[in-house]
């Protein structure tokens, strides 16, 4: 099953488990958030959004968030001793896609658990009995 979502202007194709970058939302990292924009839900019986689907939603989790690549805007005029350099980065949310709903459905899988660094302990110091 799949389904293509609308966020920050832009169009996204999502299956379960894909990892995608989109620009900033809100929501804490770890946290599940419900994208509610879904204009095709795909399977067995595809459902065309006019222009949404009705009752469908997309629950992601999110990951990360980022900044996306330096974007260098410089502008000179010649011979006139004019130059202007601006520079941006744009915000990105990093997110995971868990479940696609549908029939206003809550999301049933949580955030995934973390995985721990497993600890190394020192050897233990032997002191010799003399």
């Amino acid at each position: 099953m799949f389904a293509v979502i609308k966020t920050g202007g832009r169009q996204y194709r999502v299956v379960p488990d894909d990892v995608l970058e989109i620009g900033k939302i809100a929501g804490d990292v770890g946290t599940i958030v419900q994208l509610g924009e879904v204009l095709l839900v795909g399977g067995e019986s595809p459902v065309l959004g006019a222009p949404m689907v009705a009752g469908a939603s997309v629950a992601a989790e999110v990951l990360q968030h980022k900044r996306g690549p330096k974007v260098i805007s410089f502008k000179k005029r010649r011979r006139k001793n004019s130059r202007r350099k601006r520079g941006y980065r744009d915000e990105i949310t990093v997110l995971r896609i868990t479940e696609i709903l549908s029939d206003g459905n809550k999301p049933t899988i949580g955030p995934r658990p973390k995985r721990e660094k497993p600890v190394v302990k020192a050897p233990a110091e032997v002191e010799d009995a003399a």
